[in-house]
């Protein structure tokens, strides 16, 4: 099997804005779009929030989650919800619901297990992206959020279409190594663009599939790196490809002023789990 040639002709479908997302992901892009709009009102929003139960759901209990719930204070209603949580993580959450969709376009049992594991490995990521950006690299909270969320959307629409190409996803034998080697980035890139992320988040995919880390981490790219690397739930493609990391969690540690990243990790363990089960919801 030509798994180059095969990821080659799935980004060009992308490309060509063939990518069809499930009907139930329309008021979720629509949020996106109305978002994009200067004039938009808190009124607006609401009402296209409240038309998607999955997306009210989301955000009801994002903005219940310990990081953005300090009071302790519970909210049942999606005005004050998004009124806690902002317009920029509603942007954020909106996303969540189209790539939580995607999980959902696998076509056959085995591949639909293959895109679980996948989201699992994507709020592990987000939630530490959240966290991480807030206390050790100190870029935009709500950017790495996004940038966690998204940044297996390729892998998702590579999931969609697997069923086309008879064992592409079958076996832990390295016959995705292809994936690993650029291919990710091949469909990943037809697929941002298709769902117009913003350039600082693209850069920020472009240096995790680099692979390049700096130390101490400081960018946006740094911080989806170092995510993706400290997730317990490693991504099934990297498994697939025959490159997953040893062990459940990668063991990274670095000096931070006067703590470490582990010791701020570990303070912010409520957090991390706390988002996770929102993203979940």
């Amino acid at each position: 099997m030509d798994v180059a040639a095969i990821l080659s002709k799935i980004a060009e479908t992308a490309n060509r804005d063939e990518l069809i997302f499930p009907t139930t992901t329309e008021i979720a892009l629509k949020v996106q779009r109305v978002l994009d709009d200067p004039d938009c009102s808190l009124d607006q929003l609401v009402g296209l929030v409240r038309a998607d139960p999955l997306l009210a759901a989301r955000v009801v209990a994002v903005a219940n989650s310990v990081i953005y719930n300090r009071s302790g204070r519970a909210i049942a209603d999606v005005r004050n919800a998004v009124s806690r949580i902002g317009f920029k993580t509603l942007r954020v959450l909106a996303a969540a619901v189209v790539v939580r969709q995607m999980e959902g376009m696998a076509r056959t049992g085995a591949h639909r297990q293959v895109a679980v594991r996948l989201w699992e490995h994507t709020a592990h990521v987000a939630a530490l992206c959240q966290v991480i950006a807030r206390r050790v690299t100190h870029v935009d909270p709500d950017t790495a959020f996004f940038a966690g969320i998204i940044h297996e959307v390729g892998g998702f629409y590579l999931i969609s279409r697997a069923a086309d190409y008879p064992g592409l996803l079958e076996g832990a034998d390295g016959s995705l190594l292809a994936w690993d080697e650029g291919g990710a980035a091949t469909v990943g890139r037809a697929v941002l663009k298709r769902l117009g992320a913003p350039a600082a988040v693209g850069d920020a995919i472009e240096s995790l599939w680099a692979g390049y880390l700096t130390m101490p981490p400081q960018s946006l790219g740094d911080t989806l790196l170092l995510a993706d690397q400290l997730a317990p739930v490693e991504s099934p493609l990297s498994q697939l490809a025959g490159v997953g990391r040893e062990g459940t969690e990668a063991k990274i540690d670095v000096a931070l002023d006067d703590e470490t990243l582990s010791s701020l990790l570990e303070e912010s363990a409520a957090d991390v789990a706390s988002l996770i089960d929102a993203l979940r919801a």
